[in-house]
């Protein structure tokens, strides 16, 4: 029983149960088990993913600090490898993963109180040196005992070897304090090692000056050992060699040593052991390498490399992990062997296994190899263990569309990788702001990727453009992607140029066959990727097709998502959920949430969320129709709304959402166009057909100063100088009769 070292009651430990998340604590444990829930810890980082930051707490637990606890932006933290910074355990689960929580205060002083936690107990700083060192004894006694400790990072050893070294040195002190020779045959006994050869250990014997008789009997000894110890290894190299298996297999053979053959993803250095990545055909796992602490393992192995590894298979924080004994570089026909398999058994992989759509549609229909290839592509790059980097416009479809991608891919990984985190390093979806893939965005994909790849040896990834990128605007951003030879592909339902077909691998837009794009959504055409990557949820994204189109569902969808249980009120419900969500950080995935509202059959949530979209919408809604003004010009009907001043530009809904839904209430003749006008930007939706290239260049002839510029393509925008805004207005009423098909 002690005291409270802040409030002073007497309690059980140190600390009461109400402060202690007014301490911070030293963690000096082994196990992640030993920490406790809800305290805050000490902790050192010990490097970054794109998911977060890993920390590691005391000497033997990393924990991951997810990107989305953090009070700021991941890239804009300054933490640098090896900083102290303090964080909160959250949970410590089944598997010995540790979830972490940011923590406010980042200086010790701060804190209230200080304590260390060891395995069995806590103390205050001055008085574990003393009492301190019985429980650190306790746990290093259990450390030794046990032989390694396969939780730990810092690798693992073997005890046969420091326990003959032990031997030896008690048997070679006599009880004066002398040394005396050895047991020659003792010296010599062959050990068996990791990989199942045969090692020997050889011991010198030395004799004090004057007996030349002993000395002359250790020679003959000797003598006679070595020639066992040639027998021995002529005995081991008639051994046959290790066999290879395959990652898949390796699930069944934990604590036994292994061989496997394969090609190195990824390299990683820890604070404790270097980190291989190794793929083989038929999956992928991380090797641990130990050198010593924090120092590179065969520094000569890099990604790309062919290699054979053999080691212990093991369980680390719940996944499977070989723990290496060697690690050789194959050259020439053994690493073409090697390079062979994996190709072939990428080329068997990558096709899709069932290549029909999900229905009947002439447009989609029109893009079908294409859309095998785009399956093919994605695939291909989850079999090489390269990430895939999913770039979606903030929007309904944008959201709906990365998402059927998503929930292909997702079980894929799992499925290849042994790590249980693997989903969060090898797939991202990454919401786009606009749809062009402009500069900005490629720059901030280009920088993560080389990141990834320097921090953790990362491959470069497939970037993959939905409802985004399929316009002439986007070339610069591939042609960046290109130069450090990152693959990327585009799936689109805008009217796409052929230079950007030119600049991806694969470009996916029925627009590009000679067919209309007004009845297909960009998550049609990627429902159907995402059942030719992973037949598996072909059931499950059935239904996403028909949440994407406001109006004018094709009927084939339709009866494609009654069949799967969601009649239009569910669908409506999920579409309107997802666009008022998809304004919301609208930089982040928010991966839960989306799959919550979109493949959760019971829909609560969407309801929930959808009466909230309807609310704001018709606020929006009614103070547009209120100033909304109307002439004909032409024999079209325009209405014009200033969205500079009858909007609110930073509040949903968005101006093209506003638009989008006052132009589907609004229309009364065949020929009704919107125009929504701001500072420095003008959107239009027509019923009939509208380039807003050629509108654009209409107004650009006729207010050459304006500094008028389509963004977008054919279903873009316009945007000018705010200060020729009246006489931009005027000529793109005056070109509107002119540009209508």
């Amino acid at each position: 029983m002690g005291n409270c070292i802040i409030c002073g009651i007497p309690v059980d430990g140190e600390i009461c149960e109400s402060h202690e998340e007014d301490a911070v604590f030293e963690f000096e444990g082994t196990s992640a088990s030993q920490l406790s829930p809800g305290r805050y810890y000490r902790g050192t980082v010990d490097g970054y993913a794109d998911f977060g930051v890993f920390i590691d707490i005391g000497s033997h637990v990393t924990g991951l600090l997810h990107r989305s606890e953090l009070d700021q932006r991941l890239e804009s933290l300054d933490w640098d490898a090896g900083d102290d910074v303090y964080v909160q355990v959250l949970d410590v689960r089944d598997n010995g993963n540790v979830d972490l929580g940011w923590s406010i205060r980042q200086r010790e002083r701060e804190f209230r109180g200080k304590l260390i936690e060891t395995a069995n107990d806590e103390f205050r700083p001055e008085d574990y040196g003393e009492e301190g060192s019985d429980d650190e004894s306790s746990d290093a006694g259990s450390a030794a005992d046990s032989g390694s400790d396969s939780d730990s990072d810092s690798g693992t050893e073997s005890g046969s070897s420091a326990d003959t070294t032990d031997s030896t040195a008690d048997e070679s002190v006599d009880s004066s304090g002398s040394q005396s020779a050895p047991d020659a045959s003792s010296a010599t006994e062959p050990v068996a090692n990791g990989s199942g050869s045969v090692a020997t250990e050889s011991a010198t014997t030395s004799t004090s000056a004057g007996a030349a008789e002993t000395e002359t009997s250790a020679d003959a000894d000797t003598a006679t050992d070595a020639a066992d110890v040639a027998d021995t290894a002529d005995a081991a190299d008639d051994e046959p060699a290790l066999k290879r298996t395959t990652v898949d297999a390796i699930e069944n053979q934990v604590g036994s040593v292994v061989r496997l053959e394969g090609e190195i993803t990824g390299v990683r250095q820890t604070s404790g052991p270097t980190v291989f990545e190794l793929r083989d055909e038929s999956g992928t796992v991380e090797c641990a390498a130990f050198e010593e602490a924090g120092v590179r393992a065969y520094p000569d192995v890099d990604v790309d490399d062919a290699v054979a590894i053999e080691g212990e298979v093991e369980r680390h924080y719940g996944d499977l992990q070989v723990e290496t004994e060697t690690l050789d570089q194959l050259e020439d026909e053994e690493r073409q062997t090697v390079v062979d398999r994996l190709e072939n058994a990428l080329e068997r992989e990558a096709s899709p296994d069932d290549a029909s759509l999900l229905a009947e549609h002439d447009a989609v229909a029109a893009v079908e190899d294409d859309l095998v290839d785009a399956a093919t592509a994605i695939r291909r790059a989850v079999m090489e263990a390269r990430p895939v980097v999913v770039r979606h416009g903030a929007t309904a479809d944008g959201y709906v569309a990365g998402a059927a991608i998503e929930r292909a891919v997702l079980p894929l990984i799992r499925e290849k990788h042994t790590r249980d985190d693997a989903e969060y390093h090898y797939f991202e979806r990454r919401p786009l702001d606009g749809r062009v893939y402009d500069m900005d965005a490629a720059t901030d994909d280009v920088t993560s990727m080389l990141e990834a790849r320097e921090r953790h040896g990362e491959q470069l990834p497939l970037v993959v453009l939905v409802d985004a990128g399929s316009t002439v605007e986007s070339v610069d951003g591939y042609d960046l992607l290109s130069l450090y030879d990152a693959e990327s592909l585009v799936v689109d339902d805008s009217n796409a140029d052929e230079e950007v077909a030119d600049a991806v691998s694969v470009a996916v837009s029925p627009s590009l066959a000679g067919e209309d794009v007004s009845d297909v959504t960009s998550t049609a055409l990627s429902a159907n990727i995402a059942a030719l990557v992973n037949d598996d949820v072909r059931e499950d994204v059935e239904h996403l097709p028909a949440i994407s189109y406001w109006e004018d569902t094709p009927e084939a969808y339709t009866e494609l998502a009654t069949e799967a249980g969601f009649d239009e009120t569910a669908l409506s419900e999920r579409r309107e959920a997802v666009a008022l969500e998809s304004y919301y950080q609208s930089y982040k995935d928010k991966r839960e949430l989306i799959a919550d509202l979109l493949f959760d059959h019971d829909g609560d949530l969407a309801a929930h969320v959808s009466e909230q979209f309807r609310s704001k919408l018709d606020t929006g809604l009614e103070t547009a129709r209120e100033n909304l003004t109307t002439q004909s010009v032409d024999g079209n009907t325009v209405a014009v709304l200033d969205t500079a001043a009858f909007t609110h530009r930073y509040n949903f809904p968005t101006t093209t959402l506003l638009l989008d839904a006052l132009h589907r209430r609004e229309r009364e003749a065949d020929s009704f166009v919107t125009i929504g006008l701001g500072d420095d930007e003008l959107h239009v939706r027509a019923t009939e057909s509208l380039n807003v290239r050629d509108l654009g260049d209409a107004i650009a002839e006729a207010v050459p100063d304006a500094g008028v510029h389509v963004v977008g393509g054919e279903d873009g925008h316009v945007e000018f100088l705010p200060g020729e805004r009246d006489a931009v207005r005027q000529a793109a009423l005056e070109a509107l009769d002119a540009t209508l098909a």
